[in-house]
């Protein structure tokens, strides 16, 4: 069956869409691997193929395999601007779609459940499997074998994902792998469209990120008091213990950060966006309904809240879409391929750091819509995550190191799944007693800005009140701009004004002082070894070639500010 629409009508494409289409059609192989970042229209893209195919009478059908029940429906819509009628409620045990269906919409869990009725469908016409974030066909073995055995017979098959990499070494069905010299595999993609082309193309915004530490102190189980600074350089179980403290409802930070990302969302609504949205990601269901409470509190706002298991979840967020609410609050529903193009205000509410996780979120606040638009996400001063941001710009590939003969297969997929969950639920045995947020940097453009500031001060008001509809060289300007005010004040003595005065705080000494900005340069150098494997000795060495001075021990405060000045503009 021919699609209805006439070629006129079709949806219009991008430069790297046409450039992908070409490629395709050139090499009319049976396998393409099309790796596009989030927002620059691989849904279009694989569209516009499955439109030629089924004209030309190269294939009868086409099957979408989608990660999630909502993306069925947002696949079925889409399909139906290029004239092909796609079944999105089609159930394994349906066996035949309606003959006026060109094809269906399936999730990777249907073919994991049975892949026998997949394979039938696929072996009884010709067929094009268009496998959406094809990286999920990896994340159980049910999954994988089902999606090999129910399309290996396919005439066509199509892989998508702006993802292209894993947490675990789970090769991906259908995709080509090239050996490295020292014997590692890494994914060949046949169209490759990343982030920094599409920033460039003005495809995608670019991404402030508003990095907040503060103090954090709980009780463990044993009954020991912990207090420690978010984000200072602290061992891995310590780490996730104050990040856990801060995103802890009971506790101050995530108001703090929650009312200061509310107040960005305000200035982006009368400055220039009047549809903006926010999204606060959590890291559980009643860690979600929890924030929705804190913000009815700190701001007066309902928010939505979607969770994965509610019916009529998937309704809610087309709502929201369409709506010009502020707030949607939910957990992994709105993590990848959900397009809601006017979000651009995130709160990073989660303890989930993996890269793909990470991309997979941001890549919900990326989706440009005119020039001049920039996302904002509030997240943890943590390393991980700052290194994450970092490099948000860094193209990925899956790579599958080489296993040593005595691995054991089945440890090494629980090691996998282990490292896949860890940090995603904000249960266990802790107490938390105190935590509160002080914005510690804006990292963009892959740069560090400003000094700490305290919640709800003025000069953290200069940030969030920044333009929301900048160029990218006019943001980086402007951040430039921002913290050299804030040096030329710190020197001056000049004290911060605060918008809610907190109670007044004894005068640092000097050796107090001393030691709060050797913490912060620790602090900044541990951050920059995570993101670039050089040793922390090195970074010192690089600062004191840069800015001059004894080793940080014996250095002056003066000193000390100008060497975190310039790792921060590094």
């Amino acid at each position: 069956m021919i699609p209805a629409a006439p070629p006129e009508t079709l949806p219009s494409l991008r430069v790297w869409q046409r450039k992908a289409m070409v490629s395709y059609h050139r090499g009319q192989s049976r396998d393409f691997l099309a790796v596009a970042t989030p927002g620059a229209g691989k849904t279009t893209f694989a569209l516009r193929i499955a439109y030629d195919l089924l004209a030309d009478g190269t294939v009868d059908t086409v099957t979408v395999v989608a990660p999630t029940e909502h993306l069925k429906v947002q696949w079925s819509a889409a399909a139906a601007r290029f004239g092909i009628q796609l079944d999105p409620v089609f159930r394994n045990s349906d066996v035949h779609s309606a003959a006026d269906y060109h094809g269906v919409v399936v999730t990777y869990a249907q073919i994991g459940a049975d892949p026998a009725v997949h394979r039938r469908r696929t072996l009884a016409r010709r067929t094009l499997v268009i496998l959406d974030e094809i990286h999920h066909a990896g994340d159980a073995r049910t999954w994988g074998e089902g999606v090999q055995t129910a399309f290996d017979e396919a005439e066509r098959r199509l892989a998508l994902t702006g993802t292209p990499f894993r947490s675990d070494d789970n090769p991906i069905p259908f995709v080509e792998y090239e050996e490295d010299p020292d014997g590692t595999k890494r994914s060949r993609p046949d169209a490759l469209y990343g982030y920094r082309d599409a920033l460039a193309d003005g495809v995608v915004r670019p991404v402030m990120f508003m990095a907040y530490s503060g103090q954090a102190k709980w009780r463990t189980s044993a009954g020991d008091e912990l207090n420690v600074r978010l984000g200072q350089p602290l061992t891995k179980d310590l780490t996730s213990q104050a990040w856990r403290t801060a995103l802890d409802p009971e506790g101050e930070w995530i108001k703090q950060v929650i009312r200061a990302a509310d107040r960005r969302l305000s200035s982006l609504r009368a400055a220039g966006i009047p549809d903006a949205g926010g999204l606060i990601i959590a890291s559980d269901q009643n860690s979600a309904r929890s924030y929705a409470g804190i913000l009815k509190r700190v701001t007066g706002k309902s928010a939505s809240i979607v969770l994965s298991d509610d019916v009529g979840s998937s309704d809610k967020i087309a709502k929201f879409a369409e709506s010009d609410e502020e707030w949607l609050v939910a957990v992994r529903m709105v993590s990848e391929g959900v397009d809601i193009p006017r979000l651009a205000v995130g709160v990073y509410a989660t303890n989930a750091h993996t890269p793909l996780y990470f991309a997979q979120a941001i890549g919900r606040f990326v989706r440009s819509r005119r020039p001049g638009e920039t996302a904002s996400v509030f997240l943890p001063s943590v390393i991980p995550l700052l290194s994450l941001a970092e490099n948000l710009e860094a193209d990925r590939d899956h790579v599958i190191k080489p296993k040593s003969p005595d691995e054991d297969p089945e440890l090494l997929l629980e090691q996998a799944q282990r490292v896949l969950n860890e940090g995603t639920e904000l249960g266990g045995q802790r107490e938390t007693l105190e935590s509160n947020a002080e914005l510690d940097q804006v990292i963009f453009d892959g740069g560090s800005f400003g000094l700490p500031v305290e919640a709800g001060s003025a000069e953290e008001q200069e940030y969030l009140g920044l333009p929301g509809l900048l160029t990218q060289e006019q943001v980086h300007l402007l951040l430039q701009k921002r913290q050299r005010e804030q040096m030329a004040k710190q020197k001056s003595g000049a004290r911060t004004e605060t918008v809610e005065r907190p109670a007044a705080e004894p005068a640092m000494t000097n050796a107090q002082k001393r030691l709060k900005l050797r913490k912060q340069l620790n602090a900044l150098v541990g951050a920059r070894s995570f993101a670039t494997n050089e040793p922390h000795g090195k970074i010192h060495a690089k600062l004191r070639s840069t800015c001059g001075g004894p080793p940080s021990a014996q250095a002056t405060i003066e000193q000390l500010e100008e060497r975190i000045a310039a790792i921060r503009s590094w």
